[in-house]
């Protein structure tokens, strides 16, 4: 996916979660930030950060806050960003062959799941009916890439609803979209966590297929490239 527009400046402070002051050409400009997480590791006064210019002049906003550099490493940070390169992915035939129809926003039960997905049936495969949930991570510790950064009583609930599928005969898969390059593994945070971790545990074993895959992020612009290896504690 691309982002147009993009303009270069330094955080400076974060007044409430929708919104961040960002130096741009030596003027502070207040820029919307597209993550309600806490991104506190990554929005550190001076931190080098890209914005796009918004499309419509009437915004209160001129600014969307998209990536932040971490060190050497550029995160991106935009929370609706990993739905739109997955839909691309998905898209290239790279993750699944024979796809017929996607549709994203699928209600089922008392949740809605990111995607539902269907392939064809060829002489070798039976017709695939597959549930997605999608989840984009940007906390990231000495090259481990971790989720969630805060509590997620929702994530728990989309594990346990992904499960249920799978016993009226949907595939059930749950992707974790790192929004970065360079790291080693994905993990659940049993820190910030630990009933997510569990409820994760549980949807491996139950048969939810549980793949995590890094991306090729540029100032403006964010790929799905790599897949990591995904590694779950012992609880």
């Amino acid at each position: 996916m691309i982002y147009n527009g993009i303009r270069a400046g330094f955080f400076l402070a974060r007044p409430n979660r929708f919104i961040a002051e960002v130096e741009i050409d030596g003027q502070v400009e207040i820029c919307h930030v597209k993550n309600t997480g806490r991104c506190r590791e990554l929005l550190i006064p001076g931190a080098a950060v890209y914005a796009e210019r918004a499309v419509n002049p009437g915004r209160s906003t001129k600014y969307d806050l998209i990536s932040v550099r971490k060190g050497r490493r550029l995160v991106n940070m935009d929370s609706q960003a990993p739905n739109r390169v997955w839909m691309e992915h998905l898209r290239s035939g790279r993750y699944l062959k024979d796809i017929e129809r996607i549709r994203p926003e699928t209600k089922y039960g008392d949740s809605r799941f990111d995607f539902y997905v269907e392939t064809r049936q060829t002489r070798k495969r039976k017709k695939r009916k597959i549930f997605m949930e999608v989840k984009g991570v940007t906390l990231e510790n000495d090259g481990v890439a971790l989720f969630p950064d805060a509590p997620t009583v929702r994530g728990v609930k989309h594990l346990n609803e992904l499960i249920r599928s799978l016993q009226e005969g949907y595939e059930a898969h749950v992707v974790f979209v790192i929004q970065m390059k360079d790291v080693r593994y994905f993990t659940p945070s049993v820190a910030n966590h630990p009933a997510f971790c569990e409820a994760l545990a549980a949807a491996k074993a139950a048969g939810v297929r549980i793949t995590a895959m890094d991306c090729d992020v540029t100032e403006n612009s964010l790929t799905i490239a790599d897949r990591v290896p995904v590694k779950l504690p012992r609880m």
